[in-house]
């Protein structure tokens, strides 16, 4: 049966970037082009969004970062930041299926009132990422391994939950890698739309955005290669399944 689509908030205002991030998350997923609808906000150019058309909320990642102080953020950002409360104030309001990536730990934790800062930050590399008992537990990540490699890549990560959050997964370097609110939505701080080519495209994008000294873009590449992130993936997929609605 048909399904309603999904929809993808997206902020990547390079083509390339923004081409790659879809191309992955349906790749993942297993979503058709007409099963993921995206949503380039930077552009400018996007109506409201109504929830009920849709069976659930991506988040992307984004060059964004939403603890930057006001005063230093750029009118797109705010542009952006302001429309995606509106949404996301709908999300929580109705705890609708959502699932955000990296950037989807700064906007929805900082709106839910978690401290969202750049304590945590990492550089781009694959870390280990453990979930914890509750996330052990969560249907989400069922089938999913206790440990497994994810590319991250972060200026601001989680420094304290927000009221009501469950912690689902973390890392060595960065405790919050994963949380829930309410019983549906999801962030992410690492990557799991992301394998090695990905990776690589975000590299070379954004190599002079201070996510790693721009000098060092080959031995990054070198380092994220060795990784397996394959065991990332499976949550997207297992999202998409479990909350995709018939229309």
């Amino acid at each position: 049966m048909p399904i309603k689509p999904f929809a993808l908030l997206a902020s990547r205002s390079d083509d390339v970037a923004a081409a790659e991030e879809y191309a992955s998350l349906r790749r993942f997923t297993g979503l058709g082009p007409d099963e993921l609808v995206r949503f380039r906000l930077e552009s400018g150019r996007v109506a409201p969004l109504d929830l009920d058309d849709y069976s659930g909320v991506f988040l992307g990642g984004s060059p964004f970062t939403a603890s930057t102080p006001a005063a230093r953020k750029d009118a797109v950002q705010r542009r952006v930041e302001a429309q995606l409360a509106g949404v996301l104030t709908e999300v929580r309001d109705r705890d609708f299926p959502f699932l955000g990536l990296c950037y989807g730990v700064g906007m929805m934790g900082g709106l839910a009132g978690g401290v969202i800062d750049g304590t945590f930050a990492e550089q781009t590399a694959a870390v280990r990422v453990e979930l914890t008992d509750d996330g052990a537990r969560d249907p989400l990540l069922a089938g999913m391994p206790a440990a497994f490699d994810a590319y991250v890549g972060h200026k601001e990560a989680c420094t304290v939950l927000p009221p009501g959050a469950v912690l689902l997964a973390s890392s060595a370097a960065c405790p919050v890698q994963m949380f829930r609110l309410g019983e549906h939505q999801y962030v992410t701080q690492f990557h799991p739309e992301m394998d090695r080519d990905a990776m690589v495209t975000r590299i070379n994008v954004y190599r002079h955005s201070g996510y790693f000294p721009a000098e060092a873009v080959e031995a990054v590449i070198v380092r994220i290669s060795r990784a397996d992130v394959g065991g990332s993936h499976r949550l997207l997929r297992t999202f998409a399944e479990r909350y995709a609605r018939e229309e």
